[in-house]
């Protein structure tokens, strides 16, 4: 027989030096347990902290939310729901754990008609039915819902639940659920806010490649033409203007001294607005008055016939056109006008020291489909300046509110002609006075161009051959 030790019996006394070792021992295990779960929520934290600086994909972030908050709250579930910049919900970002147990409720989310409705985001009462939606697919699991909130704008909710039990919950519980929504919805305002910026970017892109074109449109350089000096300038509010202007050689087939001869139509329009669409339209009527130009037509037919050839693409703009159109004969120094209701040019009579206008009765190209138009002439003295303009030189604004109107332009043109400026110099004091009027700092409301004609002061009209007897 095998002998067995004998079984040792503790005294009473040796039993209680056991228990204060044990009692030791459980607290020394709850702290450090406390401890560990304090630095895995911390890890946590500063793992979504990092993923907030350096994601460059908002839905991999978002995937990252119900995993984070679940496990922060000791619970098996969380749902986030986001919404669209337009308050409606954002179907495709909906974010779910457990994924197998909760397609049913993506599903009936996504379907919840209130949810597809501009601004529901903002109608406490429609988030309200969504979150009885949610427990209601929950049924009888616990439920935290919350906020995510960026610069003042709800941007979605974040819920966390447990499936298998009660929450057990606590401020920490809430406070950090609470900071994972607060991140998101950073997350989600950093995100459209980044998507605003490279729609500006592609839109600035464009604004550079339409003002490129359109200062390719509008002439680099004045032409020559015999016994006249010519300066214009174009200073549009935005990068793509709705201002116009040309010199247009009735005949361009001829060169050199010939073309310099020849009768020059002299242009000044404007599209009603400002930016790409007006700048747009402007190329679109440059060529159709470039083609009109070849037909050697008074000027009223030829507003005329513009008129007609812009009328559809005009009405489907909903826009209208002013344009003052010229042909100038340096033979004869006979300038023939016709006007579509826009800022009548300016003129200076050298002879007489005054000033006066040109115009002619007519309606904006674009208004009527049959519209006739009026047709002037005059002609012009040495010394004699011609001012075309647009109402964004009359219009702007200055400092006191007041505008820089017509009767302050006169006045500056005056003053430029009695010191017998050329036109280049009676062009840089118009533009010195506007912009003394507006502000160094300010930026014009609308385009604003200008341009000069003055007749040489030693020309002399051609002498006329005799008639034989």
């Amino acid at each position: 027989m095998s002998s067995k030790p004998p079984r040792r019996h503790s005294t009473p006394r040796q039993r209680n030096s056991v228990q204060p070792l044990t009692a030791t021992a459980s607290l020394r295990q709850l702290l450090d347990s406390l401890s560990n779960e304090q630095r895995t929520n911390q890890d946590l934290l500063v793992s979504l902290g990092f993923a907030l600086r350096s994601f460059t994909n908002l839905h991999r972030f978002l995937e990252l939310v119900p995993v984070v908050a679940s496990r922060l709250a000791g619970v098996d579930g969380a749902l986030l729901v986001p919404f669209q910049p337009d308050g409606r919900l954002w179907r495709e970002q909906l974010q779910v754990l457990p994924v197998e147990r909760s397609q049913e409720l993506l599903r009936q989310i996504a379907a919840f008609g209130p949810g597809h409705a501009v601004g529901f985001a903002s109608e406490e009462a429609q988030v309200q039915a969504l979150d009885q939606l949610v427990q209601r697919q929950l049924g009888r699991s616990d439920l935290f819902a919350t906020s995510l909130v960026a610069r003042g704008r709800q941007r979605g909710r974040l819920y966390v639940f447990n499936s298998t039990g009660p929450l057990v919950w606590s401020e920490v519980h809430r406070r950090h659920v609470q900071l994972v929504a607060d991140l998101t919805g950073v997350a989600i305002e950093n995100d459209l806010m980044l998507q605003e910026a490279r729609r500006h970017e592609r839109v600035d892109r464009q604004l550079s490649i339409g003002a490129e074109i359109q200062a390719q449109l509008l002439p680099d350089h004045c032409p020559v033409i015999e016994g006249v000096e010519l300066s214009a300038r174009c200073r549009p509010a935005f990068q793509v203007g709705g201002d116009y202007y040309d010199f247009i050689p009735t005949r361009p087939e001829l060169i050199g001294r010939r073309r310099e001869r020849g009768r020059w139509a002299l242009v000044m329009g404007d599209v009603m607005g400002k930016g790409v669409p007006a700048g747009l339209l402007m190329t679109m009527l440059r060529g159709m008055l470039r083609a009109e130009v070849l037909s050697g037509l008074p000027p009223d037919r030829i507003l005329h016939d513009l008129n007609q050839l812009a009328q559809e693409d005009l009405a489907q703009s909903h826009r209208f056109v002013t344009l003052f159109y010229s042909d100038f004969d340096p033979r004869t120094r006979r300038l023939r006008f016709a006007n579509a209701a826009h800022n009548p040019p300016l003129i200076w009579r050298a002879q007489q020291r005054s000033i006066g206008r040109l115009d002619a009765p007519g309606l904006l190209i674009g208004l009527q489909p049959e519209a006739d138009y009026g047709c002037g002439q005059v002609v012009l003295e040495p010394g004699d300046v011609i001012l075309y303009y647009t109402d964004g030189v009359t219009e702007a604004p200055g400092i006191t509110g007041d505008r820089f109107d017509e009767a302050r332009l006169m006045r500056t043109l005056e003053g430029a002609c009695r010191s017998g400026m050329g036109s280049q110099g009676i062009l840089d004091q118009l533009f010195t006075r506007l912009d003394r009027f507006v502000g160094a700092d300010r930026q014009l409301e609308d385009d604003a161009s200008m341009v000069v004609l003055k007749v040489r002061e030693e020309v002399m009209l051609p002498s006329v051959p005799r008639a034989s007897l």
